[in-house]
């Protein structure tokens, strides 16, 4: 998770920065102690723990020099900031690109503070706001990442953990009471979709009945998407089920 309301790297990630040592010092001081550990390594052969502990400095040395840069999207050209867009969201999925390009091999990224779909109250006003916060920055990423060429290795999915219901939630007593023109949760129909990392484009699968509320035709079970995932990164699913 990160906030993208905060801008600087040291607010984004805690102790990020050393505020006693410059970059410069630092990789003098890791040099330094490298060869040190190299030297009292020798004397200790297939020391396994000791290699790691020489990496890790090394590794934790490299997180702060590429973290602050990928987190940085002022160093992105402007037109492509104006690609994504000026929301919070936008931001999030500028960098969520830019840590990508960076060999990240996992990112979600999360819409809005705490639950903002989740609409049990006024669902065509806030579907249509939290739609416009979003739906500018999704298309320039596909575009931006197929344009560097990384759509073709990049899995982008899209989605929750359930849709809405057809008909409007009436209100009831409890945390809905007083709440008018939402929709409830509804497991039982809803769309995700797949973009890249191999998914042939163009095509849906799957339909709900005629109300939109069951899945009716080619229902797909949360197994079978992540058998498709799974797959799509060159993994034998059957081997990975229990």
């Amino acid at each position: 998770y990160i906030d993208t309301r905060k801008r600087k790297a040291e607010d984004l990630i805690a102790n990020i920065r050393n505020p006693q040592l410059s970059l410069t010092q630092q990789r003098r001081q890791l040099d330094l102690l490298k060869r040190i550990n190299e030297r009292h390594a020798k004397a200790r052969q297939n020391e396994a723990q000791l290699e790691a502990r020489i990496h890790s400095f090394e590794l934790a040395y490299r997180m702060q020099i590429e973290a602050t840069d990928a987190f940085d999207i002022s160093r992105e050209p402007a037109h492509v900031r104006k690609q994504y867009g000026s929301t919070t969201q936008a931001r999030q999925i500028l960098i969520a690109r830019r840590l990508v390009e960076r060999g990240v091999r996992y990112v979600q990224v999360w819409h809005g503070d705490s639950q903002p779909w989740d609409n049990h109250d006024d669902i065509a006003v806030n579907h249509r706001k939290l739609a416009r916060e979003c739906d500018q920055a999704i298309g320039a990423l596909l575009t931006d990442l197929k344009q560097r060429g990384l759509l073709e290795d990049t899995l982008v999915m899209w989605g929750g953990e359930f849709g809405r219901t057809p008909t409007v939630e009436l209100p009831k007593a409890g945390s809905n009471a007083g709440k008018i023109n939402g929709r409830d949760h509804n497991h039982h129909g809803f769309t995700m979709w797949l973009a890249g990392g191999g998914i042939r484009g163009g095509i849906a699968f799957g339909a709900t009945d005629e109300f939109g509320f069951k899945a009716v035709e080619n229902v797909v079970h949360v197994h079978d998407l992540h058998a498709t995932i799974l797959h799509l990164m060159g993994f034998d699913h059957e081997k990975l089920t229990f």
